[in-house]
C-alpha cells in the first residue's frame, strides 16, 4: 500500500484554462485596486463599504484564479474537492486581504505599512493555495521544501511590489502597474507552488464536508468570475471616465452654466518663510508655498500636490487651513485647499465649480456650493 501511495501521478495542464486563470487574476486586481482609489475623499462609512467590496474582489479573485487553474489540472485519475475546505479557503483569502486594505486605509500610510499590507496579501495567497490543495479528494498533494520556499519568496516579492507600486503613488498609471504585479503574483505563486508539488492517488475519500466534482466546482468558479467581471466593467467605466468628467457630463445636461471663466491668475505673494513639511521617499522635505498647487485631506492627514509630485503631510486639513490661509491659500471644499496663483481655469456649473491648474497632470479640484462666492472673489471673476 505504501508503494502504491508514493507512486507519483503524471500531471499536465489545459493551456486555455491556464490563460483564463491569468485573466481572472488581472481583472480581480484591477477591480480591487480601483475600488480603493480616492477613499480619503469619502466618508468613513463609504470607505468601509469600498474596502469590503475590494476585499471580495481581491480575495475572491485569488480563489477564482486558483480554481480556474485547478480545473485545467489534468491527472490520469478522477479527483474531487471537499466543499467545506474549498469554501474555507475562499473566506481566508477574503479576510486576510480585508486586514491588509484596512491597514492601508485606516492607519497612517507609510513605507512600512505598504510593505506590511503586501506581505499580508502574500500570506493570504499562500494560505488560500495550500488550504485549497488540502481539499483534494482521491489524490493527495506532496510538497517539496524547495517548492514551498520558492512559492513563499514569489508571493512576498511580487505582492509587496504590487502594493508598493499601487499605493506609493495613487495615480491611474500606478494602479494599472499594480494590477499587473498583483495578477502576476497570484498567477506565479500558484504555478511555482504546483511546479514543486507531486500528486499521489488515495484509495478512499476523507472528506470533512460534501464532495464536489470538477463540474460542480466549475459552476461555482463561473459564478464567482461572473461577479468579478461584472464589477470590473463597473469600475472600468469609473476608471476610464474620471469622476470629474462624469460630473461635468451630468451637469451639462442641466440648463446652461452660470459662468465659465478661463483666465491666467497672477502669482500672489506668498511668504517663503512658511513651508509645508512633507515626506518623500522616507525623508522629510519642506516645500515652499509657491510650489504647492493644492492640498487634499487624507483621513487625519493630507496630501500635497505640486506640479510633479504628490506628497504626504502630517497636517490635518484643519491645521493646513489655519496655517496657510494667512498666506493666501483658500479652502474651496471641506477636503481641499488651493493656491489661487496656480489656478489657470475656473469652471462654474450651476451650484458647483471646479478649479484647474497650470500643470496638466493634476486632477481638477471641486468647489463646494458654499465656497463659490469666495473663490470667484479670490480669482477676480466677481467683485468683492
Amino acid at each position: 500500500m505504501h508503494r502504491f501511495m508514493m507512486e507519483f501521478l503524471v500531471v499536465s495542464h489545459n493551456l486555455w484554462l491556464v490563460a483564463a486563470s491569468l485573466v481572472v487574476a488581472l481583472v480581480a486586481g484591477f477591480t480591487g485596486l480601483t475600488l480603493t482609489q480616492d477613499l480619503s475623499q469619502r466618508t468613513v462609512r463609504q470607505r468601509k463599504l469600498a474596502i469590503a467590496l475590494a476585499s471580495l474582489a481581491l480575495g475572491g479573485g485569488i480563489w477564482s484564479m486558483h480554481f480556474v487553474a485547478m480545473l485545467g489540472l489534468q491527472l490520469p485519475i478522477p479527483f474531487y474537492y471537499d466543499a467545506a475546505v474549498t469554501l474555507a479557503s475562499a473566506l481566508v483569502a477574503i479576510l486576510i486581504v480585508s486586514v491588509a486594505l484596512t491597514l492601508l486605509h485606516f492607519v497612517k500610510r507609510t513605507p512600512a505599512s505598504i510593505v506590511g499590507a503586501g506581505a499580508l496579501v502574500a500570506v493570504g495567497i499562500l494560505v488560500m493555495h495550500y488550504l485549497g490543495m488540502a481539499g483534494l479528494e482521491l489524490c493527495r498533494a506532496v510538497y517539496t521544501p524547495g517548492g514551498i520556499l520558492l512559492a513563499v519568496l514569489a508571493a512576498l516579492v511580487l505582492c509587496v511590489a504590487a502594493f508598493w507600486v499601487a499605493y506609493g503613488n495613487r495615480r491611474p498609471r500606478n494602479i494599472l502597474l499594480g494590477t499587473l504585479c498583483f495578477g502576476v503574483a497570484v498567477f506565479a505563486v500558484h504555478f511555482v507552488a504546483i511546479a514543486g508539488t507531486r500528486f499521489v492517488e488515495l484509495p478512499s475519500f476523507s472528506e470533512i464536508g460534501p464532495v464536489m466534482s470538477n463540474e460542480f466546482l466549475a459552476i461555482g468558479v463561473i459564478l464567482a468570475s461572473f461577479v468579478i467581471f461584472s464589477s470590473f466593467l463597473w469600475v472600468g467605466v469609473t476608471f476610464i471616465v474620471p469622476t470629474s468628467a462624469a460630473a461635468s457630463s451630468t451637469v451639462e445636461e442641466a440648463p446652461p452654466p452660470v459662468q465659465l471663466a478661463t483666465r491666467e491668475v497672477a502669482q500672489p505673494k506668498i511668504a517663503e518663510v512658511v513651508r509645508v513639511p512633507c515626506e518623500k521617499s522616507g525623508e522629510k522635505v519642506f516645500l515652499p508655498l509657491s510650489d504647492v498647487n493644492f492640498i487634499r485631506a487624507d483621513g487625519h492627514y493630507t496630501q500635497v500636490y505640486t506640479d510633479k509630485d504628490r506628497l504626504f503631510c502630517v497636517w490635518s486639513v484643519t491645521e493646513a487651513r489655519k496655517r496657510l490661509e494667512p498666506s493666501g491659500f483658500l479652502q474651496v471644499h471641506r477636503s481641499y485647499l488651493i493656491n489661487p496663483g496656480k489656478v489657470s481655469t475656473f469652471v462654474r456649473r450651476k451650484d458647483a465649480g471646479r478649479c484647474r491648474f497650470t500643470s496638466g497632470n493634476l486632477p481638477d479640484v471641486p468647489v463646494s456650493r458654499s465656497k463659490l462666492k469666495a473663490v470667484e472673489v479670490a480669482l477676480g471673476t466677481e467683485p468683492a
